[in-house]
């Protein structure tokens, strides 16, 4: 396969470079929206696609051909690195990631062992290496799940509306909490720095839940720990750091004192109010997924609002607030990036 040129407009955003445009991928722009995944998703279970590289590959691939988009996102899951060290998870349709055997005791943060990348995801390393290597012309992003969220599903035992099992944990038992987010923390950055030195160009830490927490809280439960991941991370490599949650508006500030490239937004905080906080760092979002629902017209007013304000100031990329939902057309998304790449073309 002949690769174009590489396009790097994604990681000169990233570090709030001068760009010809405004870059955009999409959260989950490889999923069941699209006829070609369903296709692939029936003869495969999600893991058995995650751990075949050239299904892994494809899928990835896929939607940086079919709609145009500036970067690539690995086809994984967060909860990939932790079945080999002794999680019992299965990802189920319609409900998100299960685990048979939750954590709730100091015992059970005990039996959860260590990731060694090259022993026990050799697929992630492979694939990535394969995409980077010979298949793609824009950005890999690898990523990871940040230890609070990986925490409320290994606590809650899947997904959870409140979170207070996690959170009772945390509060109840606060030297078992202190040992899980250190070892989820040494998974985190040993799986990153895996997933960089196996060629990906930048990673998005999802912190998807952790916006369930107060301001107060996450700085004494959850920021230690983000600092160390971050902070290792940057000693090791020089590839964008991008950090997401959702309804973490009220923890934007603490975000920005974190060594991060990138902060993601949810569509709750704007780009604008997120610059009127003080943030510093290059910002990516935020468009509600819902609003792709809509007719084009309230989609084109939403987007051209969200990159009036991100061409405010340097270092914008275009995303989406949270994932992609099946009930989106490809054709939507298609027209969207094509609006998103003319309409910030300098």
């Amino acid at each position: 396969m002949t690769k174009k040129s590489f396009n790097d407009t994604f990681l000169k955003a990233c570090r709030g470079e001068s760009v010809p445009y405004t870059p955009v991928w999409y959260m989950r722009q490889a999923g069941r929206y699209q006829p070609e995944y369903r296709e692939i998703r029936q003869r495969h279970t999600f893991f058995e696609m995650n751990e075949k590289p050239e299904v892994c590959a494809e899928v990835t691939r896929l939607p940086v051909e079919q709609l145009g988009v500036d970067a690539a996102i690995l086809f994984a899951d967060i909860m990939t690195p932790l079945k080999p060290v002794g999680v019992d998870v299965q990802i189920k349709s319609g409900v998100g990631p299960v685990i048979s055997n939750p954590v709730r005791t100091p015992a059970d943060v005990n039996r959860i062992g260590s990731l060694s990348p090259q022993r026990d995801v050799p697929f992630v390393l492979e694939s990535i290496h394969m995409l980077t290597s010979e298949q793609l012309d824009v950005p890999l992003i690898g990523f990871a799940g940040a230890p609070f969220t990986l925490a409320s599903y290994l606590i809650e035992g899947g997904p959870s509306k409140n979170y207070h099992q996690t959170k009772g944990f945390m509060y109840s038992q606060p030297e078992a909490w202190e040992a899980l987010m250190e070892k989820l923390a040494d998974l985190t950055v040993t799986y990153l720095t895996a997933q960089i030195s196996a060629g990906a160009h930048a990673v998005q830490v999802f912190d998807s839940w952790v916006g369930a927490l107060n301001a107060a809280d996450y700085q004494t439960y959850v920021a230690p720990v983000m600092h160390r991941i971050f902070s290792r991370l940057k000693e090791s490599t020089d590839v964008p750091l991008i950090y997401f949650g959702i309804g973490a508006g009220h923890l934007l500030r603490e975000w920005n004192r974190l060594p991060v490239d990138v902060i993601g937004l949810d569509w709750r905080t704007s780009i604008r109010e997120a610059r009127q906080l003080g943030i510093e760092k290059s910002l990516q979002g935020n468009l509600d997924p819902s609003l792709l629902l809509a007719p084009w017209e309230l989609i084109e007013k939403e987007a051209r609002e969200i990159l009036d304000q991100g061409m405010e100031t340097p270092g914008h990329i275009f995303n989406l607030g949270h994932g992609t939902y099946p009930e989106i057309q490809v054709e939507t998304l298609q027209r969207l990036t094509q609006f998103i790449h003319e309409y910030t073309q300098k």
